[in-house]
């Protein structure tokens, strides 16, 4: 992935460190043994996931300079919070807090306004999703919510839309040369289910147009966590098949979504 279309004032993005594996380990221990240049140092070292997540922001309008702030915030949160008894990778749990953080900072400087009557359809449509989930212990589809309301089936997908940050789900946020990470592979996490609902609907809608096949790798790539290596072991094919699949199933998904 090109760094160098982003250009951030002062900071010469080119030849920012890249930190391996063993080192950032190392650091992190450092660090939490109370060692402030360690957290520099992992600070630096990481800049450059910060650039990989902002480079799909930047259609916003927003300057570079500044989703740059957000996301170095972002990333100082995840270096603080970072777990490293729980044996994941660094940019698996660092990505969806600097989009978190760029996230918001968008919303609560995004000048536009949803009109008042979509902004009601949105709402009285998660209404009735509460209470058909509520009623049947199921998530309701978009056409069972339409129908509910009295309402098109493409005017609630457009309310519901117009409320919604466009992130794409299936956007390679980014790649440290092993599996890319992608906005769906937040989707799973119960904490912000809530918040991820519209997204997980769609793509459960997609889902069903899979083989079964395809829906297993999927669930257990995006869903469970597990690596493409995981997946091939326990399925019984290599790698390279799980990966070719894997890119089959979400360009098929794609048309649907």
């Amino acid at each position: 992935m090109p760094l160098n279309k982003v250009e951030i004032p002062g900071v010469n993005t080119a030849k920012l460190p890249v930190l391996g594996n063993a080192k950032m380990r190392e650091l992190f221990q450092a660090m939490q043994s109370g060692d402030e240049t360690a957290r520099d140092e992992l600070i630096n070292g990481n800049l450059r996931l910060v650039l990989s997540v902002i480079q799909r922001f930047q259609n916003r309008g927003e300057h570079s300079d500044d989703l740059f702030q957000v996301g170095c915030i972002g990333l100082m949160k995840a270096i603080d919070n970072f777990d490293l008894s729980q044996n994941v990778k660094f940019s698996t749990y660092a990505v969806p807090m600097i989009i978190g953080e760029i996230r918001r900072y968008l919303r609560d400087n995004n000048p536009i306004r949803v009109s008042r009557s979509l902004r009601d359809i949105a709402y009285k449509a998660l209404q009735v999703r509460d209470g058909l989930v509520h009623r049947y212990s199921k998530e309701p589809t978009i056409s069972e919510i339409a129908e509910e309301l009295s309402v098109p089936r493409e005017e609630v997908l457009y309310a519901l839309d117009a409320i919604q940050e466009p992130v794409s789900l299936f956007e390679p946020i980014y790649h440290d040369g092993g599996d890319p990470i992608f906005v769906m592979d937040q989707i799973s996490d119960e904490k912000n289910h809530d918040r991820n609902w519209l997204e997980s609907l769609a793509i459960r809608e997609a889902m069903r147009r899979l083989t079964d096949r395809e829906k297993l790798i999927l669930t257990m790539r995006f869903f469970d966590g597990k690596t493409q290596m995981e997946v091939a072991d326990e399925i019984g094919i290599s790698q390279a098949q799980v990966s070719r699949l894997e890119k089959a199933a979400l360009n098929h998904m794609r048309k649907y979504i």
